[in-house]
Order: structure tokens, then sequence, then C-alpha cells
């Protein structure tokens, strides 16, 4: 995995499984509108070359939250998926 640095951003090149170009951007630079405006021709020179460009933004909410509630989605979905299994096999 190659890094590139740009102002704060951080660039991640990954090979494998799939080859993207992952972005991280701060909340700031995610409201930064020159900032992103400045990347648009980076994304077509990535496809180009055969990258998938990812961009990863900070959020306004904490983590532990956001994790709570995705863990708590994901656990809903698997009951859904368990009680129609179970419904099914009557």
């Amino acid at each position: 995995m190659r890094r590139e640095v740009k102002r704060s951003v951080k660039i991640d090149y990954v090979e494998e499984p799939l080859r993207q170009v992952r972005i991280w951007l701060t909340r700031a630079e995610g409201k930064d509108q020159a900032l992103l405006d400045s990347l648009k021709p980076r994304y077509k020179e990535w496809k180009a070359q055969g990258y998938l460009p990812v961009v990863f933004e900070s959020g306004e909410s904490k983590l532990e939250d956001d994790m709570y509630m995705l863990l708590k989605h994901n656990y809903d979905l698997m009951k859904q998926q368990r009680r129609k299994e179970r419904e099914a096999s009557r």
C-alpha cells in the first residue's frame, strides 16, 4: 500500500483485493469546496488507471454511538432473517 499526503488529506493506494484509492478527509476538509474540486481531476486519473476512488469523511457524531446503532441494526436484520427462515421451514 502506498500513501500520499496532500495537506492533511491522507490518500492510500490499495491493490488487493480491489484496486482502490482511499481518500481520508477530516470534517473540515469534507466541507472545503476548493479542496473537493481539486480532487475531481485526480478521480478521473485514478479511474483511467483502473483504480476506484473511495472517499471517507469524518462524521458529525460520536463513533461509539454510530457503531452501536450499526450493530443494533445488523442484529435486528439477523433476527428478521432467522424469523423468516423458521416460518419458511414450517
